[in-house]
């Protein structure tokens, strides 16, 4: 398989991985949780809009004022005053996240009802208690929230006298905050505390917002008051708002065609403070239930005043910096560098390790922003969602299974930063949310170790390919030495103890002759089949072929009895084969002699530069060589050396003399290798010990008896080579006698 086309395998697998696991619930918080904190710490803190002022209840008003730590104590007369101050300031919409669900002093609850009533734009919180359900609003990514079971609502007093009560709920930790509700549909679709600010807010074009939904939509816009102030005095700012809500709902496209209308207008173009709030409004009706937060920094980003220094008339902040409140949304409530444990206080992305947290206030105020600016966190649109995890998966798949191990691992990081770098830029500048846990922290490790695995299994397959085709030249032992270590080729040869076996085939020029190159490869590799099977059952390995000749090996660290035995079954088992094979349809008939010696040989990697051959070197392997080839002047098939037949007495063996090789200096005594002698026959055992009186004759000078006495052999036998050998040496020695001082070595002249 090649290479690239498993580079695409594996960068379709990591693709198509992502995909599976993108909509489990765990990677989707995984990535809200981790993933935007990511973007928001890389993107980091960033200048809040001005639109916005919270004024923070907090431990140091309560010192100036003198007043309990506890804000819910605090007398309303006092929120009052802030009312009154705040709505002469100019302030466009006034908000209070404090609870005001049981009455108090009646002086002062009346004082603050009259304030309310006089500014004419303050909105109360309305707590809801609740259970937890899945959020809604066809956001891509839905989160575990709230249900609704109980709406609270200020007492009547202050309902009354507010332009508009609403709630505004988020998940305590360790539930990190990340969406806000525009309209919450636990409470019946009701319009959030930032929703309903934002069209306080916005009050000055709520006609030039009928307008262009009377142009759109106007039988819808019909049946909705035609400016802010009826609509305040018929229906309520709630009421409003969800029959506004409502009317897109039942035409999603009410929206657009609204949007489009706003760039076709000549009088919104010319004022754009305007233009952007009635976009604003429809981009808010006409959106989902639920938003992402962008956080613009930690506490205190938004512009911030503590609750007494906006009682004062200069309403300066710290650093005594004047806060000009007019045409500002303000929003009351606990704000400062908050503990975890504060009733009031969430975490957030850019909450700290020490404790520090985030007030609701401060989140509402954030919310009405990211309305009022339209800049809520975006997630990448679905298509594109799939399309970059389906991308990145083949593409980090690819790169990983096509490069080197090390390549890989700097290309994998270099452009998971690369990635990172390009996600915090569309997060930074068109707050779209690109996915980081799932292309970052599962599928760059999965693509990378996938492809790490994937070569090492391919590796070790490799390996074990090559193995065995080593063995098929090299023993087992060696094999491995080599895959461990290649200096083993210089460094691992030894000195050892060895059994040569060493065979060839009589007339094989004339097996050339007769057969054309293919044909005679196929045929031996037949024949040489039926040599090696033997020699692998009895322990031994081949060390080599040349032609029609092999060599095979028995090696240990000293001579051992067993060693010698193994090779010699294994001889005797060749030539059993071989007469199966010399039967076989087809196939030419092959006598193949057999020569065995053992002694220390030199074993090991032999060669220079790139090309080395492990074999045997030494005498032993040359006297193995000789003893096969003397096979053909006794008319033998198997002869050993007296060294090998040494203690082993389960073989039937006969001497058939001592003699001096063509080019060996020191003679031997060779023996045949007549089988076993537990099966062997009566009549061999016989012409053994006939043959050895004939051979004593022999070497007496009794070259009559001894004549006499192979012939004896011969009748046995029905024929026997040594013994026609030697009744042709004895008529020769009968003519030219050796002298007396004859060694009664038998010279070869010859191979």
């Amino acid at each position: 398989m090649p290479r690239l086309f498993k580079a695409i395998l594996l960068g379709l697998l990591v693709g198509i991985m992502g995909l599976a696991v993108s909509p489990l619930h765990s990677m989707l918080k995984l990535d809200e949780n981790v993933g935007m904190g990511l973007l928001f710490k890389m993107r980091g803190a960033r200048q809040a809009p001005a639109d916005a002022v919270v004024v923070s209840i907090d431990k140091e008003s309560s010192e100036k004022l003198n007043l309990p730590d506890n804000p819910d104590k605090w007398p309303r007369s006092l929120h009052a005053r802030l009312t009154e101050t705040l709505a002469k300031k100019g302030a466009s919409v006034i908000a209070f996240d404090v609870h005001f669900i049981e009455p108090r002093s009646a002086r002062d609850d009346r004082l603050f009802a009259e304030a309310l009533k006089k500014a004419g734009n303050v909105v109360l919180c309305e707590p809801l208690k609740m259970k937890e359900v899945p959020l809604s609003g066809g956001q891509e990514y839905d989160d575990t929230a709230s249900n609704i079971v109980k709406v609270v609502p200020p007492i009547d007093l202050f309902t009354r006298a507010a332009a508009a009560i609403a709630p505004f709920t988020l998940p305590r930790i360790p539930f990190k905050v990340s969406q806000y509700w525009t309209f919450e549909t636990g409470a019946g679709d009701s319009p959030t505390m930032p929703a309903v600010a934002l069209q306080l807010f916005a009050a000055p074009v709520y006609g030039d917002f009928i307008h262009l939904l009377q142009k759109t939509s106007p039988d819808r816009a019909g049946e909705l008051p035609i400016d802010i102030k009826t609509a305040r005095e018929t229906t309520g700012v709630k009421e409003l708002m969800k029959k506004i809500r409502g009317t897109f709902e039942s035409d999603p496209l009410i929206a657009d065609r609204m949007l489009g209308e706003l760039e076709r207008s000549d009088t919104l173009s010319a004022d754009l403070k305007k233009r952007r709030l009635v976009e604003s409004l429809i981009k808010m009706y006409g959106g989902g239930n639920s938003r992402f937060i962008d956080y613009y920094g930690p506490p205190g980003t938004v512009t911030t005043i503590p609750y007494y220094r906006a009682l004062e008339s200069g309403g300066e902040a710290a650093g005594d910096k004047k806060i000009d409140f007019k045409g500002k949304a303000v929003f009351v409530g606990l704000s400062e560098v908050l503990l975890a444990e504060r009733k009031d206080s969430f975490y957030t992305v850019f909450s700290r390790a020490n404790g520090t947290f985030i007030g609701g206030v401060e989140i509402m105020a954030t919310s009405f922003l990211n309305l009022l600016t339209d800049t809520p966190m975006k997630p990448v649109s679905t298509s594109s969602y799939i399309l970059v995890i389906f991308l990145w998966g083949v593409l980090i798949g690819i790169i990983c299974r096509i490069s080197p191990v090390g390549y890989a691992a700097v290309a994998t990081a270099g452009l998971g930063v690369l990635y990172l770098i390009a996600a915090e830029y569309q997060f930074k500048n068109s707050n779209t949310w690109y996915p980081v846990i799932i292309p970052l922290f599962l599928q760059a490790p999965v693509a990378f170790f996938g492809a790490v695995i994937w070569d090492y299994i391919e590796t070790n397959k490799e390996r074990q390919n090559i193995k065995k085709a080593f063995e098929y030249y090299l023993p087992k032992d060696v094999v491995s030495q080599l895959s461990k270590d290649i200096a083993q080729i210089k460094t691992g040869s030894q000195v050892v103890h060895g059994v040569c076996l060493f065979t060839d085939v009589a007339e094989y020029t004339s097996l050339c002759e007769t057969m054309g190159p293919r044909e005679l490869g196929i045929f031996m590799n037949k024949y040489y089949e039926t040599l090696f099977r033997p020699v692998k059952q009895h322990d031994g390995f081949v060390s080599g072929i040349i032609g029609d000749a092999m060599l095979a090996l028995w090696v240990s660290a000293g001579s051992e009895t067993a060693l010698r035995g193994k090779a010699c079954s294994a001889a005797l088992d060749i030539n059993m084969e071989l007469q199966r094979f010399d039967q076989s349809p087809g196939c030419e008939k092959l006598k193949t002699r057999i020569g065995l010696h053992c002694g220390q040989i030199f074993l090991g990697h032999v060669g220079a530069l790139d090309h080395y051959e492990y074999t045997p070197m030494g005498d032993i392997v040359n006297t193995a060589s000789r003893i096969e080839g003397l096979n053909k002047y006794l008319g033998t098939s198997v002869l050993v050396s007296e060294d090998i037949v040494d203690s082993l007495d389960r073989f039937l063996i006969r001497e058939v003399g001592k003699f001096r090789l063509k080019g060996k200096a020191k003679p031997i005594v060779a023996y045949e290798l007549m089988g076993l002698r537990e099966s062997a026959e009566e009549k061999q055992k016989i012409a053994c010990d006939v043959f050895a009186e004939a051979l004593s004759a022999f070497r007496s000078y009794s070259w009559d008896v001894a004549k006499e006495d192979f012939g004896r052999v011969i009748e046995i036998l029905g024929e026997d080579g040594p013994s026609v050998f030697y009744q042709a040496l004895c008529d020769r020695y009968k003519e030219d006698q050796p002298a007396e001082s004859w060694d009664k070595i038998v010279e070869m002249g010859s191979k």
